[in-house]
């Protein structure tokens, strides 16, 4: 396997994500580009940032996409008719909009694409390679990676973060917003809130080389 390029919190910035991926001299034979989750909510264009990643699926021989809590709350709102006012307190109308979902009073009228819902639904919660693990919210400290609950692994904040406990592997993770990206000896956070106004952060690996737009 080539290297490693790790694509923090887009959140429906479709033009940083695509100024990004013009930016990385990504082999595309070679190389594995993850996305660490939170393609949507809040930003403009969720819809237009799902459909990017889709055709760079095509494009590139190794694209990892890993389940956000956003992608979680909008599956839930879509499929189950649940936690709705969660879903829409954090961005989500901004989704809804993008796909032209408008509020009926029967709830809200549109289906979406095929593809998309099977590109949420099928998304994994976790991606390891070599000295690395890709997730996106962090991991309970103390726990296997097999027995970490779900929840955690899209949630988990500070005491995941904030924690000097070991881990097997260099967590990459996104999720918490940062001004800049978080640095430890075994933890990488790459969510440096593009959507609030601050730069959509990718990390090269091994050799720990920062893209930001």
């Amino acid at each position: 396997m080539g290297r490693i390029f790790a694509v923090g919190d887009i959140h429906g910035c479709l033009d940083q994500l695509k100024e990004m991926i013009s930016l990385l001299d990504i082999d595309r034979n070679q190389d594995t580009l993850v996305f660490i989750g939170d393609y949507i909510d809040r930003g403009p264009d969720s819809k237009g940032v799902l459909d990017f990643i889709l055709e760079l699926k095509k494009e590139m021989k190794t694209v990892v996409c890993l389940r956000g809590n956003h992608e979680e709350m909008f599956l839930d709102f879509y499929l189950e008719q649940k936690n709705g006012p969660l879903f829409l307190l954090n961005g989500g109308r901004n989704t809804l909009s993008s796909y032209g979902m408008k509020k009926t009073d029967q709830g809200y009228a549109a289906r979406l694409p095929d593809a998309h819902l099977h590109f949420l639904k099928t998304l994994p919660l976790y991606f390891e390679a070599g000295n690395f693990l890709f997730v996106h919210a962090g991991l309970r400290p103390g726990i296997p990676l097999k027995q970490q609950d779900p929840h955690d692994l899209l949630w988990i904040r500070d005491e995941f973060f904030l924690s000097h406990a070991d881990f097997p592997r260099v967590v990459v993770f996104g999720h918490t917003p940062f001004p800049r990206p978080f640095l430890m000896e075994n933890k990488i956070g790459i969510d440096t809130g593009a959507v609030y106004g601050g730069q959509l952060t990718c990390v090269r690996l091994p050799d720990g080389r920062f893209y930001q737009v």
